[in-house]
C-alpha cells in the first residue's frame, strides 16, 4: 500500500528495549539437524519402543511425525513482536481493561515432551491505543507452540504485551491440563493446572485482580 494511502489510526511499534524472547524468534541451533536425521530418529524410537520400523504400519510414521513437529512447533519460527506490530487509535476514549478470555492453546511439556493444552484468558489496560483482538490469540499461539513450562508461558505472554503495547497493566490467567501427570506418573486425569502474572495496575490494585477474577467466573462457559 502507498505511504498516503496508509490509515493514519494504524500504528507500527518501535521494537526498541524488548526483551529478547519478545523481539525475536529463537535461534535455531546450528547446524540444525536435516529432516533426513530428524525422520531416522524417530526410526529410532519406534525400534526403541519395540516395533519394526521397517513394518508397513509404521514405515511412514517418521515422515507424518516430522510433518507434525512442523505444526506443532511452529512458534519457533514466529516473531511475537511481529503479532502485535499494529495498534488502533480510535478508542473512543475507552479506559477500562479489554480481556480476552478462554483462549483455547495447546503446546508440550518441555521435561517428558508430552501434551499440555486448556484456556488462556488475557487482559490489558489500553493508553491511548488497543491491538486486534485476534492478535492476542496469536500470541498465546507463538509462545504455545514451543517446549513450554506452563509458568514460562504465562509470563511470557504478559511480558510480551506489557513491553510492546506498553498498557496501564497486564493479566494473563493460564488453566491447563497435563498429560505427563494425566497418562503417566500420578495418573490424575482432569486436574487443572492454574497460573497468573500480573503486571502494573493489575499488579499494584488487588481491586482489579478481584475485578479481572470476577469477570472470568462471572459469565457463562
Amino acid at each position: 500500500m502507498d505511504a498516503k494511502h496508509t490509515p493514519t489510526n494504524v500504528t507500527p511499534w518501535p521494537k526498541q528495549g524488548l526483551s529478547e524472547h519478545v523481539r525475536a524468534a529463537p535461534r535455531p541451533v546450528s547446524p540444525r539437524p536435516t529432516r533426513e536425521e530428524a525422520e531416522a530418529a524417530v526410526r529410532t524410537l519406534i525400534a526403541y519402543a519395540g516395533d519394526d520400523p521397517g513394518r508397513e504400519g509404521v514405515r511412514e510414521t517418521p515422515r507424518r511425525v516430522i510433518d507434525a513437529f512442523d505444526e506443532l512447533y511452529r512458534g519457533y519460527r514466529e516473531c511475537p513482536v511481529e503479532v502485535l506490530d499494529r495498534t488502533f487509535t480510535e478508542t473512543g476514549g475507552y479506559d477500562d481493561f479489554v480481556l480476552v478470555r478462554d483462549i483455547s492453546f495447546n503446546s508440550h511439556c518441555e521435561h517428558h515432551m508430552m501434551p499440555f493444552f486448556g484456556r488462556a484468558h488475557v487482559a490489558y489496560m489500553p493508553v491511548e491505543r488497543v491491538v486486534g483482538l485476534s492478535k492476542l490469540a496469536r500470541l498465546v499461539d507463538v509462545y504455545a507452540r514451543r517446549l513450554q513450562t506452563q509458568e514460562n508461558l504465562t509470563a511470557q505472554v504478559a511480558t510480551a504485551i506489557d513491553e510492546i503495547l506498553k498498557p496501564r497493566g497486564v493479566a494473563v490467567m493460564i488453566e491447563a491440563e497435563h498429560m505427563c501427570m494425566s497418562l503417566r506418573g500420578v495418573e490424575k486425569p482432569g486436574a487443572l493446572t492454574v497460573t497468573t502474572h500480573f503486571t502494573g495496575a493489575f499488579r499494584d490494585d488487588a481491586n482489579e485482580q478481584v475485578r479481572f477474577m470476577s469477570m472470568l467466573r462471572g459469565g457463562p462457559r
